[in-house]
């Protein structure tokens, strides 16, 4: 989820209230509140839980919801972090990947570090989440295998973008008979893929964009009677997710405001507004995703 703000760049509550309605008509799944597309570096631990509570209160149990919660210093401070996010009610709190480990630290030392956090958050349902920030830290197949056998984590969003990689975990999942961790990969172009590989869903940028395309695809793989359109608009969101990227929070925020949304293009994260040209380019993204929807016979949710 992206987090709407005011012009006074504050928390904008009634157009998040709007947006979590909207992601809900269009389709979804479930929630990932205060995550990397929250702006959750550039909002307060205040904030953040208010954030997430909100989320909850407005889906109210409808779907899941899942937040971010390992923050602090000390493996004491992400614990209690873990704790507030769960009290907001979410069905479970995910760990930063590279929160566990410096970059020139072993995987050793990551399985060490989370097995740590395990022992101090009770029974707290855990997800862990590859976030490019403040590092990216993808996750080995071995360091995956030994989280899949505590039995803890129910949620993995994936971000290594290589296929090969993405597979390897999944044959673990798969092989593991774990049947409470859900798999979810980051890259858009991955999408037939992952889900083809037994990806429970995709978690990515799209979502921001044009959820009603990205549910429609988890939906209808593996109906033979799609194939070819599930092909063709595999090839039309791998061609524009460059472009979507640019700018990004603001460019979905853009885009959603052009689908009708009443949030403003405004971000803590990012100093600057959109190029012109940046502009065109998801006016033309805009024009493509109401003509995917037409092929596809898709309704265009209206806030």
């Amino acid at each position: 989820m992206i987090t709407p703000f005011t012009s006074q760049s504050a928390i904008d509550l009634y157009a998040l209230s709007e947006l979590t309605d909207f992601y809900r008509s269009a389709g979804v799944d479930g929630f990932f509140a205060n995550c990397l597309s929250s702006e959750m570096f550039s909002i307060s631990e205040t904030e953040r839980l208010e954030l997430t509570r909100h989320v909850v209160d407005q889906v109210n149990g409808a779907l899941p919801v899942v937040a971010t919660g390992s923050f602090g210093v000390t493996l004491e401070e992400r614990a209690e972090s873990t704790r507030r996010v769960y009290d907001t009610g979410v069905d479970a709190v995910i760990m930063i990947s590279s929160h566990f480990a410096l970059a020139q630290e072993s995987d050793q030392v990551l399985t060490d570090q989370l097995q740590t956090l395990l022992g101090l958050t009770g029974s707290i349902p855990l997800g862990i989440y590859e976030c490019p920030a403040p590092y990216k830290r993808i996750l080995s197949p071995q360091v995956f295998s030994t989280l899949l056998a505590s039995g803890r984590m129910v949620y993995h969003k994936d971000t290594s973008l290589v296929p090969a990689l993405v597979k390897a975990k999944l044959d673990l999942l798969k092989a593991s008979g774990n049947q409470n961790l859900e798999f979810y990969d980051a890259h858009t172009p991955n999408t037939l893929f992952s889900l083809g590989a037994g990806a429970r869903g995709m978690s990515s940028i799209s979502g921001n964009f044009y959820p009603e395309i990205m549910s429609w695809i988890c939906h209808h793989l593996g109906d033979p009677s799609r194939e070819e359109d599930l092909q063709w608009i595999q090839s039309e969101i791998s061609r524009v997710d460059p472009i979507i990227h640019q700018g990004y929070p603001v460019s979905a925020k853009y885009f959603l405001q052009k689908r009708g949304l009443s949030l403003q293009s405004l971000s803590r994260s990012q100093v600057y507004s959109l190029s012109p040209d940046q502009q065109r380019d998801l006016d033309q993204v805009y024009v493509d995703f109401l003509g995917w929807c037409d092929r596809l016979g898709i309704p265009v949710v209206r806030p």
